[in-house]
This record gives C-alpha cells, structure tokens and sequence, in this order.
C-alpha cells in the first residue's frame, strides 16, 4: 500500500503500517511539531532504511491549515518552516504531489489533534473548545483526500469526537457531509458508536478507546462490490483475544530504587537509578522524572494502601490533605501489574501523577521507556527528545500495534 500520513506525529500510524506488510510505502508524512518531525525522520532512516535525504524529504514539517500550499508546493518563504535552500531539503515546487509523482495514493491516513474533541479538554476550557481551531482540522484532510483520491482513509481520533458541537453543530455531521461531498462513504453519524475500537483488541497492554473512521472511495467501492460493513469486519477479524498486563510488557525494565541523595547523570538531577547497573546500559528514557523525599514517601504510601479502590471522595481527600488544595479531582493513580494500562495520555509531560509504577519501593512514576511500551513502540524506537516533548509524543500517537491491526484488515480488502 502506498499511503500518506497527516498529522503523523511521531509516527505511530506509520509505524504500523509499515509493520503490517514489508512492500507498504509511506509517501509523505506532514507534521507540524518539529520534535515529532525529527523522531519520525530518523525512524525511517534507522529503521525503515530511507536514505538521510529521502526521510527528510518524505516527513514534511508545515502547517497544515495551508492546505493548497502543502498541496501544490507553491508555498511562501513564511511558511517553509524548516525548509529551504540552507539545508538542501525539499524544494518548493514539490508539495504533496511531486513527493506522490504518478504514484496511486491507496490510502491516506490521520489522526488530527484531539483537543478540542475530547471531553476532559472541553471540561477545561470556558468555551467548551467551541471557538478552538482545531476542530475544523479535518477541513484540510479532506482537500487531501479530495486531491489524491485514494481507495480509502482512515481517520482516527477520540470518542468525545461524537459529542463535540462546534458553531453549534454536531462535528460528525460536518465531517459527514464534507467526505459526502467529494463522494466518499463514512458511518452515518448515528452509527458512528460502532466505529470506536480499543487498542487492547489489538494487542496493546492499554484500554484506549478510539474512532476509527474509514471512508470509502464510492466509485472505486462500487465497482468492486466492497462496503464499509466489509472493511470494518476485515479490521475486527485482527482482534486479539488475551489481554496484555502492564507486568508482561514492562515487568523486566530497570527497577529505579530511591536513592538517598539525589545525583546528576546525563545532565540531569536524578531521584532514583537501578541497583548494581552499569549506568552507560541505561539510557535517558529509561530515567524517572526526579521526585523529592517528600513526593516519594506519598507514593509509596498510596501503592502501598491500595488508595486505587478507595472511594472517589477519598481519593481526592488524600491530596487535598497532604498538600492543603482544594482539588476536586484525584491527583494520584497507580498502575496494576495484572491489568493492561489506562490510556496513556500526553499530560504525562507535565507529571506522572496519574501514572505512578505498580512498585511500591520503586515509588516513583513511569519513564518515557515505559510509556512508549505501554503503547506498544517497539524497544528500538529512539526518543531523543526532552522528556516533556517525548512524553508529549508518546501520549498522542495511535499505538503501532493497533495501528498494525487496521492496516493488515485494509490490506485484505485491497488485494
């Protein structure tokens, strides 16, 4: 399948697709965050064997929202971002279709920035994220597709989607109507419950709720007698029957004990390190965030009485009276080593709060090595970056594994 990537991030669609089928080709990948850019450019390189020139010309960093630009390549020096003579990348007159040339797009595939549709991020926002950019997003996915015209798309993002009213107007209505427009076929938005999948029936030792919303090409559907019912089927017939625990997947990473007096290593003020390890075996990602005594106590005294399954009130209240806020929600939540994970979410770069370790005498929450396996990033996956923006890219990427599932279920539908 050749396929394109919008809002790719750091490339967990990609990943998966590429994992699914050897002969699967990634086009062009657009992003706009130039740490995701630089993570999913030398995952190319190492891993998917791009050439250096080739991964930097095929992982575009732009802005979206300047679709005809991104599109036709005739874009200003203002919008060029990182691009440009200096640096020998991708000339202006490229765009999306010189990087696509006379090749057929099969599927172009995204997942925009689900802010403005989740629930917790309208809770948060005076406006409920009715005024938020971002929920027009889609407006530049579709002008994608309608120029490529692939056989199919697959969008995906979060459940809040379903609620969302921008301008007033359920969003899965605009969304329907503009893919309706230049004639593709998605689940009518009242049947669009159905299309939420969970990574853990693919295999990711997480439950996180997803839409996955495919649309069908109608003329190419209808001259191959293919429905959305098929696809979907070919997707659920990826499922995975065992649930994957948090202990199978990160029971065996480096166990970081609290020390006595902090250190720094690689720069770094550190609370905690393995015992007896050689400390060049460890790298950056591996490190927890650093956390006072006072913190770590907390900890291990909330993993150590099962705060998880106090009442909510209480829960709250242990917060509240260790620190003297008046928070309404509970601050703390450890994971489970019998379970798979709750959702791993990008507010891990402002704390871990939410995602203590299931160890109490490690006291301490999860590093960016764990999270991205949490996600199902495969081991040799390389974050470079600073742990917030690590964090940050980790929490929204589509896990690979599920990522996998979907196009494996695609691909047999294509051949």
């Amino acid at each position: 399948m050749n396929f394109i990537d919008l809002f790719a991030g750091c490339g967990g669609l990609s990943e998966g697709f590429l994992n699914a089928d050897k002969n699967n080709h990634g086009l062009a990948h657009v992003e706009w965050e130039l740490p995701m850019v630089r993570t999913l450019r030398n995952r190319l390189h190492k891993q998917w064997k791009h050439s250096d020139v080739e991964a930097k010309n095929s992982v575009i960093h732009f802005d979206i929202q300047k679709t005809e630009e991104l599109i036709n390549g005739n874009w200003s020096e203002e919008s060029i971002l990182d691009y440009g003579k200096s640096n020998g990348e991708l000339p202006k007159e490229k765009g999306l279709k010189g990087l696509v040339g006379n090749k057929s797009v099969d599927v172009i595939i995204g997942g925009p920035p689900c802010q403005a549709y989740s629930i917790a991020g309208r809770a948060q926002d005076k406006n409920s994220m009715k005024e938020d950019y971002r929920n027009y997003l889609f407006e530049s996915f579709v002008k994608v597709v309608d120029e490529f015209k692939p056989k199919l798309f697959v969008f995906e993002n979060v459940p809040g989607m379903l609620s969302a009213t921008p301008g007033g107007k359920p969003v899965t209505e605009r969304i329907f109507e503009a893919f309706n427009e230049i004639n593709y076929t998605i689940l009518a938005p009242e049947k669009l419950k159905s299309a939420v999948f969970s990574a853990i029936d693919f295999g990711v030792p997480q439950k996180r709720n997803r839409i996955i919303l495919v649309g069908l090409n109608k003329k190419w559907s209808e001259e191959n007698n293919l429905t959305l019912d098929k696809v979907y089927k070919s997707i659920k017939d990826q499922f995975i029957d065992t649930d994957i625990s948090i202990k199978s997947v990160i029971g065996n990473e480096p166990k970081h004990y609290p020390l006595e007096e902090p250190q720094k290593i690689l720069k770094r003020k550190v609370s905690h390190l393995p015992k007896d390890t050689d400390l060049k075996e460890i790298n950056e990602t591996q490190i927890p965030r650093f956390q006072n005594n006072r913190d770590i106590s907390f900890f291990k005294e909330w993993i150590e009485g099962n705060w998880n399954y106090r009442s909510s009130q209480d829960r709250i209240d242990f917060y509240n009276n260790k620190f003297k806020k008046e928070s309404k929600h509970a601050k703390y939540r450890s994971l489970e080593w019998d379970k798979p994970s709750p959702t791993v979410v990008a507010h891990l770069y402002k704390d871990g709060l939410m995602f203590l370790h299931p160890d109490a005498e490690q006291a301490r929450s999860i590093t960016v090595r764990e999270a991205a396996l949490l996600q199902s990033f495969p081991k040799d996956f390389i974050f470079n970056e600073s742990m917030g923006y690590n964090f940050k890219m980790i929490g929204n990427a589509v896990p690979p594994k599920m990522a996998e599932g979907i196009a494996k279920g695609i691909k047999k539908i294509l051949q």
